[in-house]
């Protein structure tokens, strides 16, 4: 094991993946380091949930302000450490924050007022129950590279809107974005230790899930995925787990051709393919395959590759060379075994050193890694199908279930058949963009992961629920307290069968009615 001195030496590198350029070393958060912040994050959060959710979200709308003024430098900043394309960095990320934020100004209040219960049990319509939602404490994020600004943005303010504290542990490969997020909340009065930032590795972020955090939220691969949920289940740490996806996309015969293509295309591509909604596989039905591979051939080679800062560039580089590998190695594999190289399916070392070429394979066959493991690179493979039953044998035989998209003209079978993909979301004639959709909730099943991120479905994600009854009639003894006996035995029996024998049930509940006891009070 690292002593604490070895790891106070490690320092992560900050790299411009375009050009090789180290733009900043940054010190790795000792294991001491990370304790201490969360001990910091623990004193300070019940004043931050005592504030109130008026004023948290108050100082989330001026951190709202504050990034749109600076949203060109941030979004520089993401092209810089990232790689992908300015605009991109506006649109999935900039946009993003900016909505999230908007959503949990807007509905945190009302996400976190108490919510009457009704009881359905005759015994038990003398109580008034309620729900409330109340804050963990410190909710640990460690988040990725791929999105490095959206992901723990969006998380984080789900977190803070309910009272919690947060500490994020950002990719080793993206520091600099995470610490601009946490400058710009604290430049809108979000106490330093309320939202930190611990720069590192794997050995910090094996510190933070070690910490006495109350919640982690992971975005990862799914190896360290579950060693993190072997670790959380020794003390029941409760966690989030986003583990990535094979996303299939359906093309119908009813497509829009035009249309399917130019999605698929964009939803292989976005963020040079690293996004874990992006379209991995693509099933297009026989009769459709030849015109619709066409149009993706000519869509990518139309392309243009290249560094992210140049407005010109549709697709930047791959985030550093281990990545690259695996793209060339999945590919290489896919040609062994008689995948047909449409376009692309090079190195770009012209252009930079982890440039790939937007690449279409045709030919694939299922069993190929190119469709079942997780690519997260610049490459589309296409394969035929012949029935609809097929299409959606292929697409649920995955280990993955986060996101499918299925293309059709026709809405209605288009929404009958996404209720049988195993996904967490599907979209019809879109892909990838549900990310963005502030409201909609976020993850998968299967190896892509447990709970959610976003909505109010993440939202209940980052509170604990506690349920508080008070009695009606506080002066009254309850009949099912001590002394039992037969009599009381009779009395039970004759209840059971009051409320569930169905004409007794039907009889009582009239009765009820007609006294009142139905009313929303109770």
């Amino acid at each position: 094991m690292a002593t604490d001195l070895q790891i106070a030496a490690r320092k992560v590198v900050s790299l411009d993946p375009a050009t090789g350029e180290t733009l900043r070393e940054i010190e790795c958060a000792r294991e001491r380091d990370v304790h201490e912040s969360v001990k910091r994050a623990g004193a300070a959060q019940p004043a931050w949930a005592r504030l109130g959710v008026q004023h948290r979200t108050a100082l989330l709308k001026k951190f709202q302000r504050l990034l749109h003024e600076r949203k060109s430098d941030v979004a520089q900043l993401i092209s810089r450490e990232a790689g992908k394309p300015y605009v991109e960095a506006l649109t999935t990320e900039i946009a993003v924050v900016l909505d999230s934020a908007r959503f949990y100004v807007e509905n945190a209040h009302a996400l976190l007022r108490d919510e009457p219960l009704t009881h359905g049990s005759f015994a038990m319509k003398v109580k008034s129950g309620r729900i409330l939602r109340q804050p963990y404490g410190v909710v640990g994020v460690i988040s990725p590279w791929n999105y490095p600004f959206s992901i723990p943005a969006t998380e984080g303010l789900c977190a803070l809107a309910a009272g919690n504290a947060v500490v994020v542990k950002p990719s080793e490969f993206t520091s600099l974005v995470a610490l601009e997020l946490a400058d710009l909340l604290h430049a809108a009065g979000v106490p330093e230790d309320v939202f930190q930032i611990v720069p590192g590795d794997g050995v910090t972020g094996a510190a933070l899930l070690n910490s006495k955090i109350d919640k982690l939220v992971f975005t990862g691969s799914v190896a360290t995925g579950k060693r993190i949920a072997q670790v959380a289940a020794e003390r029941l740490l409760p966690v989030v787990l986003e583990l990535g996806g094979k996303d299939p996309m359906l093309v119908l015969e009813d497509a829009d051709i035009d249309v399917a293509s130019s999605g698929a295309v964009w939803g292989a591509f976005v963020n040079a393919g690293q996004t874990c909604l992006s379209v991995e596989r693509c099933y297009v039905h026989r009769k459709v395959y030849d015109p619709f591979v066409e149009a993706c051939v000519r869509k990518a080679k139309q392309l243009r590759v290249g560094i992210g800062l140049d407005p010109e560039t549709d697709i930047g580089p791959v985030i550093h060379e281990r990545q690259l590998a695996i793209v060339e190695q999945h590919v290489a594999e896919a040609i062994a075994g008689g995948a047909r190289v449409l376009v692309g399916g090079t190195r770009l070392p012209e252009l930079g050193p982890n440039f790939y070429a937007p690449t279409v394979l045709g030919d694939v066959a299922q069993e190929m890694r190119i469709m079942r493991e997780e690519t997260f690179g610049p490459v589309l493979p296409i394969m035929a199908f012949d029935t609809e039953e097929k299409a959606i044998r292929l697409a649920n035989d995955s280990e993955y279930g986060l996101a499918a998209s299925i293309w059709t003209r026709d809405r209605r079978r288009g929404q009958a058949l996404a209720r049988r993909l195993a996904a967490g979301t599907v979209q019809i004639n879109d892909a990838v963009s549900s990310f963005g959709i502030s409201e909609a909730p976020h993850g998968g099943i299967k190896s892509s992961g447990i709970g959610r991120t976003h909505g109010r479905f993440g939202f209940d994600e980052v509170v604990r629920i506690k349920y508080v009854a008070s009695d009606l009639l506080p002066g009254m003894k309850k009949v099912w307290w001590y002394p039992y006996g037969s009599k009381f035995s009779s009395a039970v029996e004759g209840l059971l069968k009051l409320q569930f024998a169905h004409r007794a049930k039907e009889r009582l509940q009239g009765a009820m009615r007609s006294a009142g006891l139905f009313t929303k009070r109770l």
